[in-house]
């Protein structure tokens, strides 16, 4: 089964929860993401669960960068692992 690890590359959130370097693998359940950053990146998450690849700058891949939604704050990038 594929697995998702979640790297926090830049991080300017107003809670604190996300600081930058942090890392969680996703398998079948949610991370401890926050919940506004978790419904951005969700879709990309199951795709990538399931065998999928997104568009990824001029190619595909299986991986995804995205930003929080609240102005940028946080940047996430998503990769598959075996």
């Amino acid at each position: 089964m594929a697995k998702v690890r979640l790297t926090v590359l830049e991080s300017r959130c107003r809670c604190g929860l996300h600081k930058k370097g942090d890392s969680f693998l996703v398998e079948d359940t949610c991370p401890p993401v926050c919940h506004e950053l978790w419904h951005i990146v969700y879709p990309m998450v199951y795709t990538l669960l399931n065998g999928g690849e997104l568009d990824y700058g001029d190619s595909r891949a299986k991986a995804f960068t995205a930003a929080c939604p609240d102005g940028g704050r946080v940047i996430l990038h998503g990769e598959t692992t075996e």
